[in-house]
């Protein structure tokens, strides 16, 4: 990863790690410790063995998803259809480190590579399996989009201000004007009125991982994870897949129209706000951005 990606990231490395684990965690201190490169931008990711990874958020922001994934993801993982991360422990700040921080079991599988999936249909068949299987859980005591300092599931038009400033930050990179008219497009989609369900909120590439075959293994960082919109997982559709997937993806997901209107909103959000910040720290954000704004304009012609 060429350089920092925020202004307040602190530095991290595995001598760091082993000082944490020998100060909280001995029994595991003397495991192998390897940093695991990865495009996700609120936590640096470290194999500890060959069975678990201990993560260190960058950012303070980053710090208040540990415990909701602690409280919810023991009770979603067995009526989810494919794995989940399983908390094991929770550290504390430490020398040379000032924030909690967390170690999961290891999952196997590689994150998606949106330019060259093996089975894009078969995977989105899947990914449709998981999204569907995740908003039928009972909600009961989950937390409500908005209100617990994250935006994921929330009504689309509070992302209005910030898609407009990247879009005007952006003249000369994108098509202005067809970005503008699709996101206009969105915004007039009938907000979700109904009861909230369970969300992922965060189905990027980084955070789908697939077998050797291209096939759904695991899903992974729930710390976007709220009750609210259920078209905020459908981002997916776009931040993934090309025609034929999106297709297929619909097709599993069952979701009403204005629920897909909006759902391409989302993903046009997240690209054209996600483009400018990351152009020149994550690559991989970067490509996933362009290929979401591809992907809906040629929706939208």
């Amino acid at each position: 990863m060429p350089g920092k990606m925020h202004a307040d990231e602190v530095d991290t490395d595995p001598s760091l790690v082993r000082r944490l684990l020998a100060d909280q965690f001995p029994q595991w201190a003397d495991l192998p410790i390897e940093p695991v490169e990865s495009s996700g931008t609120d936590n640096a990711i470290y194999r500890l063995g060959e069975h678990m990874a201990a993560r260190l958020p960058r950012v303070p922001g980053a710090t208040d998803t540990i415990d909701k994934e602690r409280r919810w993801l023991p009770e979603l993982a067995p009526l989810l259809p494919v794995a989940i991360p399983q908390p094991l422990a929770k550290g504390s700040p430490g020398p040379g480190y000032p924030w909690p921080w967390s170690v999961h079991r290891w999952l196997h599988g590689e994150s998606v590579n949106v330019d060259r999936m093996a089975d894009p249909v078969g995977l989105a068949h899947d990914l449709g399996g998981f999204v569907t299987a995740l908003r039928q859980i009972d909600t009961a005591g989950g937390p409500v989009a908005g209100q617990d300092g994250g935006s994921r599931g929330e009504p689309l038009a509070r992302r209005d201000a910030a898609t407009r400033e990247a879009i005007a930050q952006l003249d000369g990179v994108i098509d202005g004007p067809a970005v503008t008219a699709a996101w206009d497009a969105a915004l007039r989609v009938p907000a979700w009125r109904l009861p909230g369900v369970w969300i992922h909120g965060d189905l990027l590439s980084g955070n789908v991982l697939v077998d050797a075959r291209g096939r759904l293994s695991a899903v992974i960082d729930f710390g976007c994870m709220a009750v609210g919109d259920p078209a905020c997982d459908v981002m997916a559709a776009w931040t993934l897949f090309d025609a034929a997937g999106r297709s297929a993806f619909r097709s599993a997901v069952a979701v009403d129209g204005d629920t897909w209107a909006r759902g391409r909103g989302w993903a046009l959000s997240f690209a054209l706000i996600a483009l400018p910040y990351y152009m020149h720290t994550n690559p991989v954000f970067v490509r996933d951005a362009r290929h979401v704004i591809r992907e809906v304009l040629a929706d939208r012609a």
